[in-house]
């Protein structure tokens, strides 16, 4: 258990000691490696995980956990979160749960009361699978180059787009979407983010939402278990009420929100940097080179040194930001920080502990392959690190 790690979240929560943070860790660390590793093969090869995994995490508390029992949350703080998010990285389980949260967390700060009772309880159990559709085909980190419209006729949204990259689209039952709704309107004033409840928990060919498509499975470098979409809007109308928040207010509300995602990416990429390291000095103990184990090569000891420290960095400066946003102190610079500079440690770990698993390091069948492949894309998604420098340069 990463009893350090916990014992900084726990002092950041004063209502949750240490022992109950190892206590979640633990139910969530067995719960990951019992029901969703045994079957990764099997979500590589169809591209999403299995409709019963999100019920099941439901069921077991790893779904909305930072939102207040009253909505069905589970009451904890971002903290909790973190837990989970920290556990599937560490087991190579890429599981759309914190797009989950990012949700839950728009409709937690715009959304009405009816709102929030008609679609926290549901996203909390699993029944509905969340989205984020922001990106579209010539709009990624550029959230002001969105093109997808809707338009209001009478007590309905009429939407019109496209939407690429969407994690969760295939089993996504209610998407948050990033929509043009006065596109003569100054960029800040122009978007606004509608809910879309496409379905519940059913398979995508049963959605009865005119004018709703989603594409093929799009063909990865890696993630391949998470499934991953273009979303298409032809004239779909959906109630005026499934606005979030203020129309022409979705710049701002996706800007305030980007610190929790870019945390979250940012506390994957150091758990699982740090499993790779576990991982790897495990193997050069046990691999023989010239009838010694690799690790009495210098080399190797070096390497796994250099790695292992900067796991350690990057853990305290993760913890340090975690505390501050629980804190509701941290900048969005600091998240910037966080998100540019861990994804881009993650992948130098991970590629020097392929290099030293040698030619078995490029067999996909070894966890540290698929962990080198799942790495790359956390430099891109979330804001790429470009722009998290530009944001950082902004703030000298």
């Amino acid at each position: 258990m990463n009893s350090r790690a916990d014992a900084t979240l726990a002092a950041s929560t004063p209502r949750w000691s240490i022992d109950d943070m190892l206590v979640y860790r633990r139910a969530v660390r067995q719960f990951v490696e019992r029901e969703f590793v045994p079957q990764q093969a099997r979500w590589r090869a169809q591209h999403r995980p299995d409709v019963e995994a999100w019920t099941a995490a439901g069921r077991a508390g790893l779904l909305l956990a930072d939102i207040p029992e009253k909505y069905g949350g589970g009451g904890g703080t971002f903290a909790h979160e973190i837990i989970v998010i920290e556990e599937l990285a560490r087991a190579g389980v890429p599981f759309g749960s914190n797009l989950q949260a990012i949700v839950a967390h728009h409709i937690l700060q715009y959304g009405t009361e009816a709102q929030r009772s008609q679609w926290l309880p549901r996203l909390a159990s699993g029944e509905l699978v969340a989205a984020v559709a922001m990106t579209e085909p010539s709009a990624g980190s550029d959230l002001q180059g969105i093109h997808a419209t809707a338009r209001k006729d009478g007590d309905s949204y009429v939407i019109n787009g496209q939407k690429t990259f969407i994690s969760n689209g295939w089993h996504a039952g209610l998407i948050c979407l990033a929509v043009k709704t006065n596109p003569n309107a100054p960029a800040m004033r122009a978007l606004s983010m509608i809910m879309v409840e496409t379905k519940s928990a059913d398979r995508v060919q049963d959605a009865a939402l005119a004018g709703y498509d989603v594409g093929p499975a799009l063909d990865k470098a890696g993630m391949h278990a998470q499934d991953t979409h273009e979303l298409f809007f032809r004239d779909v109308r959906v109630p005026a009420a499934n606005l979030l928040g203020t129309e022409g207010r979705g710049l701002q509300q996706m800007m305030q929100q980007l610190p929790y995602e870019r945390l979250a990416i940012a506390a994957s990429a150091v758990a699982s940097a740090e499993r790779a390291v576990e991982l790897t000095t495990a193997y050069a103990k046990d691999r023989m080179v010239g009838g010694k184990p690799l690790f009495d090569k210098q080399n190797a000891r070096f390497k796994l040194a250099e790695c292992k420290t900067e796991c350690a960095i990057s853990r305290t400066f993760i913890d340090h930001c975690i505390g501050r946003f629980i804190d509701g102190q941290l900048d969005d610079a600091s998240s910037a920080m966080a998100k540019y500079r861990l994804t881009e440690s993650q992948c130098r770990v991970i590629d020097e502990c392929v290099q030293l698993h040698g030619g078995y390091g490029y067999m996909t069948e070894y966890p540290i392959t698929r962990m080198w492949l799942d790495s790359r894309v956390q430099r891109i998604y979330g804001g790429t690190n470009e722009v998290m420098k530009e944001l950082i340069a902004w703030s000298l």
